[in-house]
């Protein structure tokens, strides 16, 4: 993680003498800053460039001959688990997957590691740090044939595009939602208030982590109608507006402000947990809606809930029922 004195960050490469890997910084200090990607991005990107810097090493390639070997790199992903990807993995230690074996990452994740592999040699070419010959093996001229009708032109014509050449096939899989019953359980287990309204917010609101752990008050508006609070959004909901200088790490993945509309199990949430929040001293004079209790969240700033106590919440919950 490289802090800048202003505050902003972004995550970066290291090579095995914990010097900066400067290629793969320039990358992704432009994708922060130049591309206005969030922290979260780039260390998304950073650990996937990590992963293929790292195969790159223990096959005796340098970087720019790794990506004139992408399909290799896919296989080593596939099947290359921590013991022989991680970054403690024994000298020698190679890729033993025989008939049948199950890949140890999804084609999803495999698509998106080489997402930002892609994405860092194109901004190498395009500095000149790199040959040009590099953008021919990473991309080809593909026909539109392949696209639905809907996105294809509609006089019938051919259209050509510009395409990855390795890529995985996804399956579609539809998204698991909770079930009614797996929510009532998680209530269920929650020792307060605050627990209780975390999981109804993602539950029922459909907000992310990152969207609850930084609302602030004023963006909470719990009456029918909320234009003396000049809100022209009718019925109770919340506004979900992304701010970069949450000291907890939250921050809602789009950019874009929305109004979510909140249903009577949630406004009810939100009174039973002001009650519970009146009690924290440091929750008083704070705008967060979420305060910790006094259960040690090493957040700097006192009463914050840290971002990643949310997940550990509902960890911690599942597995309490499951014992019980």
């Amino acid at each position: 993680m490289v802090r800048l004195p202003s505050g902003a960050g972004y995550w970066t490469v290291l090579d095995e003498e914990l010097a900066v890997v400067g290629f793969a910084d320039a990358f992704l200090r432009h994708l922060r800053f130049g591309r206005d990607g969030a922290e979260s991005t780039t260390k998304a990107y950073a650990g996937a460039i990590a992963l293929f810097l790292r195969w790159c090493a223990r096959t005796g390639r340098d970087w720019q001959a790794g990506a004139e070997q992408l399909g290799l790199f896919m296989t080593w992903l596939a099947h290359a688990g921590p013991s022989v990807s991680g970054i403690d993995a024994e000298p020698g230690a190679v890729v033993l997957a025989g008939p049948g074996a199950v890949p140890v990452r999804s084609a999803r994740r495999v698509n998106a590691v080489l997402a930002a592999v892609r994405g860092m040699i194109v901004h190498a070419v395009t500095e000149g740090t790199a040959p040009g010959r590099l953008m021919r093996l990473l991309f080809e001229v593909a026909d539109d044939a392949d696209l639905p009708a809907a996105v294809r032109g509609e006089d019938g014509s051919t259209g050509w595009r510009v395409r990855a050449r390795h890529r995985l096939h996804e399956t579609e899989r539809p998204v698991g939602r909770a079930a009614d019953a797996d929510i009532v359980a998680l209530l269920g287990g929650c020792c307060s208030a605050r627990d209780r309204l975390i999981v109804l917010v993602m539950a029922r609101a459909g907000l992310r982590r990152g969207e609850a752990l930084g609302l602030r008050r004023s963006d909470v508006h719990l009456l029918t109608d909320s234009r003396e609070l000049g809100c022209e959004v009718a019925r109770a909901h919340l506004h979900v507006v992304r701010r970069d200088d949450n000291p907890n790490g939250a921050v809602a993945k789009s950019r874009r402000q929305r109004a979510v509309p909140l249903d009577f199990l949630v406004v009810q949430a939100f009174d039973s947990y002001e009650f519970e929040r009146m009690t924290v001293p440091a929750a008083a004079s704070g705008d967060y809606v979420l305060s910790r209790r006094p259960d040690k969240t090493n957040c700097p700033e006192p009463g914050v809930i840290q971002r990643k106590s949310a997940s550990s919440l509902v960890t911690s919950v599942t597995r309490f029922q499951r014992s019980g």
